[in-house]
C-alpha cells in the first residue's frame, strides 16, 4: 500500500508552533506585567491572565498577529519540524489545518505570516487548509491540542491523537506530550491502515 495515501491532519497552535509560550510572552507586555506572573497552565481562552478587563482574548489576539508577528515569529515545539520531515520522508501526507482565519480584517497577514513561519523552519506539508471544521477536509489521522476540536473529531468517528498542554487535560487518550511520543503513536496508526485494524483507538 502506497503510504503517501495516508493523510495526517496536523494542528498548528499548540501541536507544532508553541503557541501558548509566544502568547505568554506577548500578553506580559500587552498586560505590562511581568511574564513570571502569568501561569503557564492556562485553559483555552487565557482566562487566568485577567485579561477580560483589558479587551478580553480577540483584542490580545489581534495585537499579537498584527503588532508583534506572533505566526511569523513563534519558536516552534520541540522536534516538531524535525519528526514532521521525517514522517514526510516515510511518504506519510501531512496536511496542515489551522483555525486561524477566525478575526476580521487580519486574514491576509495571517496566511502570509503562517506560510513564511512554514517555510523558515522547513515544515513539509502537502496541503494547507485554513478550517473551523477540521472534518470537513478529511485525513486518516489528526493531531491536535484543542479539547472541542478534539471531541468533535472523535464524535464523527475520526481517529485523534491528543497533543498534551494544559488546556486538555481531561481529553482522554491516546495522547502525546512530546513529539517523540507522537512520531511512535503515528507510525502505530500508519501499521494499523495498512493492516486495516484500529485497535489502539478504540
Amino acid at each position: 500500500m502506497d503510504e503517501s495515501s495516508f493523510i495526517l491532519g496536523v494542528d498548528l497552535d499548540g501541536v507544532v508552533g508553541d503557541f501558548y509560550g509566544a502568547m505568554r510572552t506577548i500578553a506580559a507586555e500587552w498586560l505590562n506585567r511581568p511574564v513570571q506572573s502569568l501561569s503557564p497552565d492556562v485553559g483555552y481562552g487565557l482566562e487566568e491572565w485577567g485579561i477580560a478587563e483589558y479587551g478580553g482574548y480577540d483584542r490580545l489576539h489581534r495585537f499579537a498577529v498584527t503588532q508583534r508577528n506572533l505566526f511569523r515569529d513563534m519558536p516552534p515545539i520541540k522536534d516538531a519540524p524535525a519528526t514532521l520531515r521525517k514522517l514526510s520522508g516515510r511518504g506519510i501526507r501531512i496536511r496542515i489545518i489551522t483555525h486561524r482565519l477566525f478575526l476580521k480584517y487580519s486574514h491576509k497577514t495571517t496566511i502570509t505570516q503562517t506560510v513564511e513561519w512554514l517555510d523558515n523552519y522547513d515544515i513539509p506539508y502537502w496541503d494547507l487548509c485554513f478550517m473551523n471544521d477540521k472534518v470537513a477536509v478529511g485525513a486518516h489521522l489528526y493531531i491536535d491540542d484543542a479539547p472541542q476540536n478534539i471531541q468533535h473529531l472523535r464524535d464523527q468517528g475520526h481517529r485523534t491523537i491528543v497533543f498534551s498542554n494544559s488546556t486538555n487535560k481531561g481529553i482522554s487518550g491516546p495522547r502525546a506530550d512530546s513529539w517523540e511520543k507522537a512520531e511512535r503513536l503515528i507510525l502505530e496508526a500508519l501499521e494499523d491502515w495498512k493492516t486495516g485494524t484500529t485497535s489502539m483507538f478504540t
